[in-house]
């Protein structure tokens, strides 16, 4: 890969740029997660402590802690929320339990779900308030026998005390036979308290985004074809490892400047938007469909997505090419942020930070090793990685409690593999290309682009696709996999194609609210779909 982006640079004359991209940090690594026990752990019960078993899926950055998030993918995860001092860097340190080790409930049965403990958190966000919000999935050994432990739930804590303000249950009525919750933004574009938020949040095992309004208390459900696994890419790969995974919708970020959200399941090429105001206009009536757009087609799969607070670029990790890349949906401009073939493999969160702005964290495991058990654990297989976005100048977006946003600066010189135009429109306009390979690109947007310049479906192997547990996660999406090696037409339309839109052209109140009617067969066949608002 490395080959490539170098034959890429040459070609396109971009070699000077690319050398001036900021380096990328290493700020914490480790070969196996280790804690800093209490006196009497069970350190050495592999039901409570197995060192092969426990690796990061999310991560929040404040001024001197890390945070990070070990779920309970199998057994022995001794803590599910955990912090590390920030001040040194490339260090192996011990992982403290947060809030502290009465808040893990693993390995225990003297506990009750309505208890202040925590079963499986994905991903965790800090607001303006300094607070960090956890979101606990409830699932224990999601991919061995997924053990529904306790419903799912969110607990708020105060960063200044490190006490629990505020928890957030769930009404059932959101919750579907396997819901898996794993990751959620945080809205305060409309903030005048700590708690006037929305909070977006994905459910990946029952394909939906649920939405909680803060101030009212009140939370709704809402789904889309998009936010489900696409059985042509059921399969990623990274370098020599090949893993069949059926992820809904997981990757989730939002552009506070622009009012978008985007989201992806693991198990697709694409990237998709909604705007906050189509999430706030409350559930969709029967047989409404939401307004979903389809952003744009990325060269493999991905999770992580983050905003850039500079020039709201989106910035999202190819599993495939082990990158980091940002696309501009002002003008259709994409960059290669870095590239690591050993540093950057499943990137599974990326995150930007108040207290540094322009710098972005990301998580990076060798998941699929700890997937498919091969581990090496003589290699580093957890990483905290930093980097500098690319000429980072000028006042971020970052609002401060209660506040409005500031003004974005001029947008940064970027190493573009490949430029479709510089000049933004109103309306989706088709930009030539400028190179007559379009498999060259990471991101190509049909919004912005020529009708034929997306890559190719990803081709199976007919080699061994994945290795099974006692019990896949997915079950009811795994079922008859792997798929028939039969390849899709890369020229036959599809549904999602034909939601491709200009993410900027925000909906107006009126058109927020205005039903968008499915067809006849999906009214048919998913009522489900309708939904109300539930009290807390």
């Amino acid at each position: 890969m490395a080959r490539l982006l170098l034959a890429l640079c040459l070609a396109l004359g971009a070699v000077s740029q690319l050398t001036q991209a900021s380096e990328l940090q290493v700020a914490k690594q480790w070969k196996v997660l280790d804690w800093n026990f209490p006196s009497g752990a069970h350190a050495n019960d592999p039901k409570f402590y197995s060192p092969k078993n426990t690796l990061i899926t999310g991560i929040a950055v404040t001024q001197d802690r890390i945070f990070v998030a070990t779920p309970k993918l199998f057994s022995g995860v001794p803590s599910t929320v955990s912090w590390v001092p920030k001040a040194q860097f490339g260090d192996s340190a011990k992982l403290q339990a947060y809030p502290d080790w009465s808040y893990s409930n693993t390995a225990r049965t003297n506990y009750n779900c309505s208890d202040l403990i925590l079963t499986s958190v994905y991903r965790l966000r800090v607001d303006s308030c300094n607070r960090l919000w956890l979101l606990d999935a409830g699932v224990s050994r999601s991919l061995e026998d997924y053990e529904i432990t306790c419903p799912p739930k969110i607990l708020v804590v105060d960063l200044n005390t490190d006490r629990v303000v505020r928890r957030i249950d769930f009404p059932r009525e959101v919750i579907r036979g396997e819901t898996l919750f794993t990751n959620m933004v945080i809205d305060e574009t409309t903030a005048k308290s700590c708690d006037d938020v929305f909070v977006y949040i994905t459910d990946t095992v029952e394909p939906g985004i649920i939405v909680f309004d803060s101030s009212k208390d009140v939370t709704w459900r809402l789904s889309h074809p998009a936010m489900y696994p696409d059985p042509d890419f059921a399969q990623s790969e990274i370098h020599n490892d090949r893993f069949v995974l059926m992820d809904g919708v997981v990757g989730l970020t939002f552009d506070e400047r622009n009012g978008i959200v985007y989201f992806q399941p693991l198990a697709t090429d694409r990237v998709f938007s909604v705007h906050k105001n189509v999430l706030r206009a409350g559930p969709l009536a029967d047989g409404q469909m939401l307004d979903v757009k389809l952003v744009g087609k990325k060269s493999s799969q991905g999770i992580g997505l983050a905003v850039s607070p500079y020039d709201n670029s989106l910035i999202f990790s190819p599993l495939s090419e082990t990158a980091l890349a940002a696309w501009n949906p002002a003008n259709n401009q994409q960059s290669v942020l870095a590239q690591d073939g050993e540093k950057l493999q499943f990137v599974a969160d990326i995150t930007t930070t108040r207290a540094e702005p322009g710098v972005i964290y990301a998580i990076s495991s060798k998941f699929h090793r700890f997937f498919l058990k091969n581990l090496n654990t003589n290699e580093f297989n957890n990483r905290i990685v930093r980097l500098e976005l690319p000429a980072a100048t000028g006042v971020s977006t970052y609002k401060t409690p209660y506040t409005s946003l500031t003004t974005l600066p001029t947008a940064p010189a970027h190493n573009s593999l490949l430029s479709f135009g510089s000049s933004y429109h109103s309306t989706p306009t088709h930009f030539p290309q400028t190179t007559g390979n379009a498999l060259q690109s990471y991101f190509t947007s049909p919004a912005l682009s020529t009708t034929l310049t997306t890559k190719a479906p990803f081709k199976f192997l007919s080699s061994d696709l994945g290795s099974y547990g006692i019990r896949q996660t997915f079950t009811p999406l795994n079922t008859g996999f792997p798929p028939s090696k039969a390849e899709r037409d890369i020229y036959q339309p599809s549904y999602l194609d034909s939601l491709a839109a200009n993410p900027l052209i925000a909906p107006t109140a009126a058109a927020a609210h205005a039903p968008v009617v499915a067809p006849a067969s999906y009214r048919q066949r998913h009522h489900t779909h309708a939904g109300y608002y539930y009290q807390h």
